[in-house]
């Protein structure tokens, strides 16, 4: 789904993920059984859900419901340097330069560069929790400092 949803969409992902979180919530192991009726439909249809998948499915419908569009990447999918950097929501350049000085392993094929999710995944939480630990460092001596932030 590369579109946003409608509010409509959200408003049902809102409802189905209330129905179903306490689903996974309890006895937190192990698939679950779900019974499902197509609406107009006379037979109940008995499903088996591994916990990882009804878990990601309720994080689709999280994402939904707050107006969010989502896809789902496999892990060992390999992105373009184009993709790579819309991923990371940088420039192809500035991408390049990561790649260059080490900071995200590729692989090339023929004069392409081709990145694996997982590294990209990896460095931009090693990212993220750099720039966390450098603002709570910035706020902490703001505070010693009485700037008033």
């Amino acid at each position: 789904m590369e579109a946003l949803p409608t509010q409509q969409d959200s408003e049902f992902a809102l409802a189905a993920l209330n129905q179903l979180s306490p689903i996974v919530k309890r006895n937190g192991h192990g698939p679950r059984r779900l019974q499902l009726k197509p609406e107009g439909g006379k037979e109940t249809v008995t499903i088996v859900l591994p916990q990882d998948a009804l878990r990601g499915f309720l994080e689709i419908l999280a994402q939904m419901a707050n107006g969010n569009a989502v896809t789902i990447v496999p892990v060992h999918a390999e992105f373009t340097t184009q993709q790579a950097a819309d991923y990371l929501n940088v420039s192809r350049p500035f991408l390049i330069s990561l790649l260059e000085e080490k900071k995200i392993p590729f692989r090339t094929v023929g004069s392409h560069r081709r990145i694996r999710f997982i590294d990209l995944k990896a460095y931009r939480e090693a990212d993220d929790q750099q720039r966390e630990r450098v603002l709570a460092e910035l706020a902490e001596d703001a505070q010693k400092n009485i700037h008033g932030y």
